[in-house]
């Protein structure tokens, strides 16, 4: 089975067509878990009135609302309550496409002894395209940068159970963190499918700064990387992300 893990506060404008996604799924036999973060808005409220949906369709289905201290607090919250051989995390401003945990059981079918699945995702601003993010995992490239889109992932249940769970301590780059801990040992495919339209107004996106200098200290702490080279690695990234913001205002 697969598990799809959704963290959710205050997420009134946009958990509907999440949910609306995860219902239109193809596949019949899967489990949908929400883990909110104790919201004061409408998002409870909605995720109720969607219950009926999901027992029609008989989809297991668990949220529970409590205060959390992050988003990979909410997330170690969900794996815990999962049953799925394969966990994916789909963000509560976030779409599947129909048939993406279709694809997704096809290539587990396929694939013997996977621990992670990454696919095609297209970020979306204002319901534009920004960018098809298409990049395939490679441990040259991974170990510098988070090249693959972790709403377009799966993450097989023996890969937490060999490695662990997300490393609270991060805001951001836990889930860059939590795959370098295989390092090049990492046994992955490329599904080459969109999965899902990402919202290009998430937290990693609107922060930058920490989210590189989170995953400078990823690259140091966990696989030992060196600190000079990273640090100049990180500087190099945000001279890009200034120029990249400077042309935006031309």
């Amino acid at each position: 089975m697969i598990t799809i893990i959704t963290a959710t506060y205050n997420s009134e404008k946009t958990i509907s067509d999440t949910l609306v996604s995860i219902l239109n799924q193809t596949l019949d036999r899967f489990e949908y878990i929400i883990i909110d973060g104790d919201s004061t808005d409408n998002t409870v409220n909605i995720i109720k009135e969607f219950e009926p949906s999901f027992k029609k369709r008989n989809i297991n289905f668990k949220w529970i609302s409590e205060k959390d201290s992050g988003i990979y607090n909410a997330w170690n919250k969900g794996i815990n309550l999962s049953t799925g051989n394969w966990i994916g995390f789909l963000g509560s401003d976030d779409k599947y496409y129909k048939n993406a945990l279709a694809n997704y059981k096809n290539a587990i079918a396929n694939y013997k002894n996977l621990d992670y699945i990454s696919s095609k995702v297209k970020l979306i601003n204002n319901g534009k395209v920004v960018k098809t993010i298409s990049g395939a995992w490679k441990w040259k490239t991974f170990k510098r940068y988070m090249n693959v889109a972790h709403a377009g992932s799966l993450h097989s249940r023996a890969y937490f159970n060999k490695y662990g769970l997300f490393n609270e301590n991060f805001i951001i780059a836990g889930d860059y963190e939590i795959l370098l801990r295989a390092k090049e040992k990492l046994n992955y495919f490329f599904l080459n499918k969109i999965t899902v339209e990402m919202d290009a107004n998430g937290i990693s996106n609107n922060q930058v700064y920490l989210t590189l200098l989170e995953t400078k200290k990823a690259k140091i702490k966990t696989i030992g990387a060196n600190k000079y080279s990273s640090m100049i690695y990180f500087y190099w990234a945000i001279f890009k992300a200034k120029i990249k913001e400077l042309y935006r205002w031309i």
